[in-house]
């Protein structure tokens, strides 16, 4: 869990918004993608509600908090580390790449939803991972497939609406 102030707020204005989560509760903060940029069009696809769902290398994986399990809750940031929504995971599926299907694909929201675009956007992006990794991209590899509901900020929530000024 991460403890800067600004995480510690939002996720207290998440509880306070929504009293039958314990402040207790332990959850995740991360961020989309590998640069700035993608992050904060990724964080914003969710936001939207067009973002459902995304994917990892298995290799990649990182989870020290309860967001990689269903009913795990998340911090999404963006790459500068300033809390944008909070989600909780919904389903967890580990495939080969070559697996994936068409509508975890749409649920990525990204591109123009299509498993073409999802494939071609993914297999660059997990071959970046690799070479930080030392490993060769192939299609056999693993990916974690998280599907996932944003909970917060809501349209009624007084953080949305100051986010929606800026």
């Amino acid at each position: 869990m991460n403890n800067s102030n600004s995480i510690q707020n939002f996720w207290q204005n998440f509880c306070t918004e929504n009293p039958e989560i314990n402040m207790d509760e332990p959850y995740e903060v991360w961020h989309f993608a590998n640069n700035p940029e993608t992050a904060k069009k990724l964080v914003h696809l969710v936001l939207s509600g067009k973002k459902k769902a995304t994917a990892s290398l298995m290799e990649h994986e990182s989870d020290n908090g309860d967001g990689g399990i269903i009913g795990g809750y998340s911090i999404v940031t963006d790459f500068d580390k300033n809390p944008q929504c909070v989600i909780v995971t919904t389903e967890v599926r580990h495939l080969p790449f070559r697996e994936v299907d068409a509508e975890f694909a749409f649920d990525e929201g990204e591109g123009d939803q299509t498993l073409e675009y999802w494939r071609k956007a993914h297999r660059k992006f997990f071959t970046e991972c690799c070479l930080e990794l030392g490993l060769k991209f192939d299609e056999s590899m693993l990916i974690c497939c998280k599907r996932f509901r944003k909970l917060f900020p809501t349209l009624a929530s007084p953080i949305r609406r100051r986010h929606q000024t800026n």
